[in-house]
C-alpha cells in the first residue's frame, strides 16, 4: 500500500552536491519524468492562485518550464495557494515545488476531482526553501493545489516551479443510452441552479412562506452545483436565523453551494456578515476572503462581495484572477445588478467591475437584491447593446417578498415580477442558455443560446 499524508519530500539544497554524486537525481530537472516514469501533467496547464503579487508574477508563471519567471503571491498575508488544472482526472504520484526565497514553512498538497472538495496527499510543518520532492503520492483528481499556511518569511509564497507528475485517466466515457436528466451530459455541459434573496422568516408550515418551495423546485432540477447571489437569509442574517429558516430548505445542499452575500448579511449585529461567516464557514471563505473563483468544465466562475467594491484588495484581486484564468467562458455573480428594472434600480457600485469583467472579454452577470426575474441583452458598461457586451441575468426571487418593475431599462428584454423560481443555466464548453423555472415547475422564460467570447 502506497503511503499517503505520511510521505516525506527530498529537501535539495546544502545536500545537492552529495546527491548528484550519488545518481545524479537533480540533472534535467525541469523536463524529466516522475515516480516509476510517470510523465509531467501539469506543464503549460490553466493555473489560478489566492493572489498574486503583480501581472508578472500570475500563477500560470510555475507551470511554464522557465526558471526565469515565478509565481508570487500578496505578501504577508496567510493562507494562500496556488492550483493547476491538469484538463483530466489522474494518479498523482509526485509534485515538486521549487521554491523562490519566498517559501513556505507549512503547507498541503491537495487533489481534488472537481475544485471544490480536496483530499490532503502530502503535508509540511517545517520547510526550509529550496526545492521539495515528493514521490510515492496516491491522489486521485484533476485538480492539484498548494494551500500555504505559514509563511517562511516576511514577504509571501513564491514558486519558481511546481510540477505534478502521474497517469493520466484514459478511460473513455461511456456513450449514453438515453436521456438522463440528473446524469452526466456530453461536451463538458452541465447544469447550475442560482437564486438571490432568498430566506425569508418563515417555515413550510406558512403556506405563503415561498423559500420551502424554490428549495425543492431546486433539488429536483439536481444540479452540478447550486449559486445563490446575496441576501440569503433576512432580516439581519443572524446565524440563529440561517440555522432557524435557511438550513432547514436551502441547507439541505450547502455542501453544493457557492455562495455570496448580499446587503441583508451586513445587518447582523454580531458584526458584518458574521452569521454568514460562521453558517457557511469555507465554502463561502475558500481563498480566506469573502470573494473567491472556482472552475467547471470550461467555465471560470468569479464570486465577489458587492459589499466590498470599494475595497482595493478585492478589485486587485480580481484583476489578477481574471488575468490568470485559462477557461475561455466566464461568469460572475455577486448581489447588486449594474442594471435593474426593479424597485432599487441600477447601482453604479458595480460598474467599475463591470469594466474589468468587459476587458476581460466575460460572458455572464448573475445578481439579486431587486426580488423580481430579469434578463438583459448583450451590453457594455455604459449601457450600450453589443454583441461583445455581458448578458446580465437579475434572479431575485428565491423566496423574499417580490418587488414591482417600475421603470423599465434599455436592453432590458424579459421581466417577471411575482412569481417565485430559479434559474436553470445550462453550460457547455463554448456556450450557455437558461430558463427561469417556477415553483410549479414550468419554465416562464427561456432565453437565447449565447457563445462564449
Amino acid at each position: 500500500m502506497r503511503p499517503e499524508v505520511s510521505v516525506r519530500p527530498v529537501h535539495i539544497g546544502v545536500f545537492a552536491a552529495v546527491l548528484v554524486l550519488v545518481g545524479g537525481l537533480l540533472l534535467g530537472w525541469s523536463g524529466r519524468a516522475g515516480a516509476a516514469g510517470d510523465p509531467l501533467l501539469s506543464r503549460g496547464k490553466a493555473a489560478t492562485a489566492s493572489s498574486t503579487e503583480g501581472s508578472s508574477y500570475a500563477a500560470g508563471k510555475a507551470f511554464d518550464g522557465n526558471t526565469g519567471t515565478r509565481w508570487a503571491s500578496a505578501e504577508g498575508k496567510d493562507p494562500q495557494w496556488l492550483r493547476v488544472d491538469l484538463g483530466a482526472g489522474a494518479a498523482v504520484s509526485r509534485i515538486k515545488l521549487v521554491w523562490e526565497a519566498a517559501y513556505a514553512k507549512a503547507y498541503r498538497l491537495e487533489v481534488s476531482a472537481d475544485g471544490t472538495t480536496w483530499t490532503q496527499v502530502a503535508e509540511e510543518k517545517a520547510g526550509n526553501g529550496g526545492t521539495d520532492d515528493w514521490t510515492g503520492l496516491g491522489g486521485k483528481g484533476r485538480y492539484v493545489r498548494m494551500y500555504g499556511t505559514a509563511r517562511g518569511t516576511s514577504y509571501g509564497y513564491s514558486l519558481i516551479e511546481m510540477e505534478v507528475y502521474g497517469t493520466a485517466d484514459t478511460t473513455p466515457t461511456p456513450t449514453p443510452t438515453g436521456p438522463s436528466p440528473t446524469g452526466p451530459t456530453p461536451g463538458g455541459a452541465f447544469t447550475v441552479v442560482a437564486a438571490g434573496d432568498i430566506a425569508a422568516q418563515c417555515t413550510a408550515s406558512d403556506s405563503a412562506c415561498a423559500h420551502p418551495k424554490t428549495a425543492a423546485l431546486a433539488q429536483r432540477i439536481d444540479p452540478k452545483f447550486y449559486l445563490t447571489m446575496g441576501d440569503n437569509q433576512y432580516d439581519d442574517a443572524r446565524l440563529a436565523d440561517f440555522k432557524n429558516y435557511y438550513d432547514k430548505t436551502w441547507g439541505a445542499f450547502k455542501a453544493k453551494t457557492h455562495p455570496v452575500p448580499g446587503n441583508h448579511e451586513t445587518y447582523d449585529p454580531a458584526g458584518s456578515l458574521a452569521g454568514y461567516k460562521s453558517y457557511f464557514g469555507s465554502i463561502a471563505y475558500p481563498q480566506g476572503k469573502s470573494w473567491y473563483s472556482f472552475d467547471e468544465g470550461n467555465w471560470h466562475f468569479v464570486a465577489l462581495d458587492s459589499n466590498a467594491f470599494d475595497q482595493s484588495a478585492q478589485i486587485d484581486w480580481l484583476k489578477a484572477d481574471l488575468a490568470a484564468n485559462g477557461k475561455k467562458c466566464v461568469a460572475a455573480y455577486w448581489h447588486h445588478p449594474l442594471y435593474s428594472s426593479g424597485g432599487h434600480g441600477n447601482d453604479p457600485v458595480s460598474r467599475p467591475v463591470w469594466r474589468i469583467l468587459y476587458d476581460a472579454k466575460a460572458d455572464l452577470v448573475l445578481n439579486g437584491h431587486d426580488h423580481h426575474y430579469e434578463r438583459f441583452a448583450p451590453q457594455d458598461p455604459d449601457g450600450k447593446a453589443t454583441a461583445d457586451g455581458i448578458v446580465e441575468i437579475v434572479g431575485g426571487m428565491g423566496g423574499a417578498e417580490p418587488y414591482p418593475i417600475e421603470q423599465v431599462q434599455p436592453n432590458s428584454q424579459k421581466r417577471i415580477s411575482g412569481e417565485y423560481g430559479v434559474l436553470k443555466l445550462d453550460f457547455t464548453d463554448s456556450g450557455y442558455g437558461w430558463s427561469y423555472v417556477g415553483t410549479d415547475g414550468k419554465a416562464k422564460d427561456t432565453s437565447p443560446t449565447y457563445s462564449c467570447h
